[in-house]
């Protein structure tokens, strides 16, 4: 899902300034439909790595606070768990 609120309204015309061009070129008008280009181009090219050490209570915690960093993630191991 989107975040509410994530770009103030000059994060938002500097965006609409830069996707113009590529987002016109796909077929797009409109303020609307080219910030929904540009969210789609987001969700499409950006990979976000995160690294955790799955060393101690902090790591659990976050696991229960954010579940999806296990249900909706590929995790690799690196390195032999801990015991």
């Amino acid at each position: 899902g989107e975040v509410p609120n994530l770009f103030n309204a000059e994060d938002k015309v500097t965006i609409l300034e830069l996707c113009t061009s590529v987002a016109t070129a796909a077929g797009r008008k409109g303020h609307a439909e080219i910030f929904a280009f540009f969210i789609e181009q987001c969700r499409r090219y950006l990979h976000i790595v995160l690294a955790l050490s799955p060393v101690g209570e902090a790591f659990r915690r976050r696991v229960r606070m954010f579940p999806a960093i296990v249900n909706c993630c590929t995790i690799d191991w690196f390195m032999e768990w801990p015991e």
